[in-house]
């Protein structure tokens, strides 16, 4: 069988489906919205004759609720064929949804109301199994259009090693909520606070002096230590599982110093491990 890459996007209304496909179409994929899940294996038995496509993205939503039930079965025998597939969902806190509704002045397809709170209930349920089922969820809460843009492209215009786990290292602070794609949560807010310091606190975590600040800290130097033996010893068990990525959310109050600089002290860590490490600075701009 010809190499294909298959990438589904699928998560509720409002979680950035849109703008997400759009950006796959940029960077090369051939992407369709809506394609019956039925329709899947054939659809890709056509592509694979096909010398030039080589990518190939698609969105599965509410919108085929009809056959959302056979879509775990279909997307299964698809990977046992050979197709090396990613099951996508973008997720938001309903707060999030609910605003953006608001702002594009549309109404919840599956809302019987004005209010899409409703429709936002029905479609989690409806969703529930293939959320459960995604080898990565995306929590857009946070995002802007342009910073989901920026990490859609990122995410997929970086060559993926098989053979390696990817590690996201992600920066964001207990004031705006933990982020629900977070598989190990790490609290860092025992260290001093920069932010107190009048020198520092219109910088970030990024900036050397708070860095120099944070790691003068015996403390500090000794979380960096333990917790990098931890994931030495965690990421082969979770690859020997199946887990080809791994959320790392490092947390404190607002999410611009500590946090940040813990981030970029571990970037520099954890590049001796047999792993792809990724960074983000969740609320740094806030």
């Amino acid at each position: 069988m010809r190499y294909i890459q298959l990438v589904v996007l699928t998560g509720p209304s409002g979680a950035g489906k849109s703008t997400a496909i759009k950006v796959l179409e940029d960077i090369g994929f051939f992407c369709v919205d809506n394609l019956p899940v039925t329709l899947l294996p054939k659809f890709l038995d056509i592509i694979a004759q096909s010398k030039e496509i080589t990518k190939v993205a698609i969105v599965v939503d509410v919108r085929e609720r009809g056959f959302l039930k056979e879509f775990p079965s279909i997307y299964r025998a698809i990977k046992e064929e050979g197709y090396r597939g990613e099951l996508i969902y973008l997720d938001a806190d309903d707060s999030a949804l609910v605003r953006r509704f608001s702002e594009t002045r549309r109404r919840h397809p599956l809302a019987d109301v004005d209010s899409p709170l409703e429709g936002i209930a029905k479609e989690r349920e409806l969703l529930k199994e293939l959320k459960a089922s995604a080898d990565r969820i995306i929590d857009t809460t946070h995002f802007t259009v342009h910073q989901l843009k920026e990490y859609i492209r990122e995410y997929f215009s970086t060559p993926v090693d098989e053979n390696r786990m990817i590690l996201n290292l992600l920066s964001f602070g207990y004031r705006y909520g933990i982020p629900a794609d977070a598989d190990i949560v790490m609290d860092v807010r025992f260290l001093p606070n920069p932010y107190f310091v009048d020198e520092f606190k219109g910088l970030d975590g990024k900036d050397e002096r708070v860095r120099e600040f944070i790691f003068s800290r015996k403390e500090a130097e000794e979380f960096v230590e333990r917790f990098k033996g931890l994931l030495c010893y965690l990421v082969p068990l979770y690859w020997k599982e199946g887990k080809a990525y791994l959320t790392i959310a490092i947390g404190c109050t607002g999410g611009k110093h500590r946090s940040v600089a813990m981030v970029e002290r571990l970037v520099q860590e954890l590049n001796d491990m047999p792993v792809d490490v990724r960074k983000r600075h969740r609320d740094i701009e806030k």
